[in-house]
């Protein structure tokens, strides 16, 4: 789940398909009737609408079986229940059991905030494979992504030069430059998508949720939650404690932390990634090709992040490769240990004046494809955050700030920092300074931390256990690296979870697994 401004999900819009998704889903007219007692109108799925990241339908499971998809009413304002309706996008795989040891519904959220489960459930679905034998796989678009009401700000063309821009200024113009180009993006949200802004905060998608379980046919919620998917269901657990079944929180958010305290959470947890990836590197009995010793590579790429700034080189024409296109390749690469032979490899060509595969990986992480055409991730994340985080910052604080971040990380630091001022003109208040997940009476809910998780740095699940309350959260340690534990193949952990989640099983609190 980052932008030139804050390093946790991006990307952005495509204007006319998204602007004929959110009018389809947004309702004019007030609802009398009961919407808990709708039926959903289940069908094979279309190709994933530009907003959602485009691409191919979803090709057919392993069985045989067709993804399916529907759209769920919800209001679009849940403190006007019976005013107008949005549509809420739903995918499903049905079991692949013997319905009669069914159990329900497992919803996923893969986190962001911004990301489409409509899009990306088909893509990791084999990683769930096991989970299927019990279970009906669902995941939706939350509210404001993709085919739900997404929002729209800045069109392909602005975006290019949004995700271009210098995201660590350095003197007067270039930091009036990047107010400016905020302010640009933020008032381009509300005028394209005001009547939704003030309806997307967490606490929205957690009553969507509880809807979406009624519906669903399930008397308590099954859940399994990745990364900002594990702050919205510690707010569902808050909200409604008693709906809880079995639920999954991995890579675990910190739900005490601020914005500010998250977005440095964030600088030391990139940077011990950047450390690892080079202890990698270099510990290796071939030579490490972008450096002689762990301080070797991190140097270098300090250097290239630096000439950048000054000199940006060819990336994907027509686009250079800047600085803040760099750095956001270089984190995309630390989600995942798989990434970091493109990361080195990048490195390496970039080094020698070519940036099209950091710039790739950038795009990656913006949500824009080969054809310049950008789903809606970047302009749900920051409307999100924003309704959410009620912290404003200014630019005398981020300066104030400036050191503590750059002693987290040399390479991360001032993109993290700068990337506070995202809500500082934002039309929409937000909600609290952290969100509440106390949740008493919860049946007991799994917290998986990753101690070289980059993006959700390990102490969030201890935070999270502790926040949920006694005898709720179970805190389940897996050394690894990586955003998240699930999605690694570790054996240790799978066996936990799908445990937990398949028998009722409550592995021990404390349990590591390695």
């Amino acid at each position: 789940m980052p932008n030139p401004s804050r390093l946790r999900a991006v990307a952005v819009t495509a204007t006319a398909l998204l602007l004929s998704s959110m009018v389809a889903g947004c309702g004019d007219d007030a609802q009398d009737e009961d919407l808990t007692a709708q039926k959903l109108s289940w069908k094979d799925c279309p190709a994933p609408s530009q907003a959602e990241g485009g691409g191919s339908a979803p090709s057919p499971l392993p069985d045989g079986d067709q993804w399916q998809c529907a759209t769920m009413k919800a209001p679009r304002d849940w403190d006007d229940p019976k005013g107008d309706t949005i549509d809420i996008a739903l995918i499903r795989a049905r079991t692949s059991g013997d319905e009669s040891r069914r159990i329900g519904s497992l919803i996923f959220n893969f986190g962001g905030p911004g990301g489409s489960g409509v899009s990306t459930l088909p893509a990791f679905s084999a990683e769930y494979a096991a989970l299927r034998t019990r279970y009906d796989l669902v995941s939706f678009d939350p509210r404001g992504v993709g085919r739900s009401a997404g929002v729209h700000c800045e069109n392909d063309q602005q975006l290019d030069a949004y995700f271009q821009q210098d995201g660590t200024p350095d003197d007067a113009a270039e930091r009036t430059a990047l107010l400016d180009n905020t302010k640009d993006f933020n008032a381009a949200c509300e005028k394209n998508s005001a009547k939704m802004l003030p309806n997307v905060r967490t606490t929205d998608a957690a009553r969507d949720m509880d809807l979406m379980r009624q519906i669903l046919g399930d008397d308590r919620l099954y859940y399994f939650g990745i990364s900002y998917g594990t702050e919205l269901g510690g707010v569902y657990a808050h909200l409604f404690p008693k709906n809880v079944g079995r639920a999954v929180f991995d890579a675990v958010v910190d739900p005490t932390q601020t914005s500010e305290q998250g977005s440095l959470g964030q600088a030391e947890g990139f940077q011990l990634a950047l450390d690892n990836f080079a202890d990698d590197c270099t510990s290796k009995t071939e030579d490490c090709p972008v450096g002689d010793t762990a301080q070797d590579v991190k140097d270098r790429i300090a250097g290239l992040l630096k000439n950048l700034d000054g000199k940006p080189i060819p990336g994907i024409f027509p686009r250079e490769l800047t600085q803040s296109a760099a750095t956001n390749g270089i984190a995309q690469a630390l989600y995942s240990k798989d990434f970091w032979e493109y990361l080195t490899e990048g490195l390496e060509q970039a080094y020698a004046g070519d940036g099209k595969i950091l710039m790739l990986l950038s795009d990656l992480m913006n949500g824009r494809n080969e054809n310049g055409e950008y789903s809606n991730i970047t302009a749900a994340n920051i409307s999100i955050n924003c309704a959410d985080d009620k912290p404003r910052y200014s630019t005398a604080q981020v300066q104030q700030r400036l050191p503590e971040f750059r002693a987290a990380s040399s390479v991360f630091g001032d993109f993290l920092a700068w990337g506070m001022v995202s809500c500082t003109d934002w039309p929409v208040a937000g909600a609290a300074d952290h969100p509440d997940v106390s949740a008493p009476g919860s049946a007991p809910i799994l917290v998986v931390g990753n101690t070289g998780d980059p993006a959700t740095p390990y102490e969030g699940a201890r935070k999270m256990v502790e926040a949920l309350g006694p005898g709720v959260g179970v805190e389940l340690t897996y050394k690894g690296q990586g955003h998240g534990a699930y999605g690694s193949k570790n054996k240790c952990v799978q066996t936990a979870v799908n445990g937990y989640l398949l028998n009722g099983k409550v592995p021990a609190a404390g349990t590591v697994c390695s």
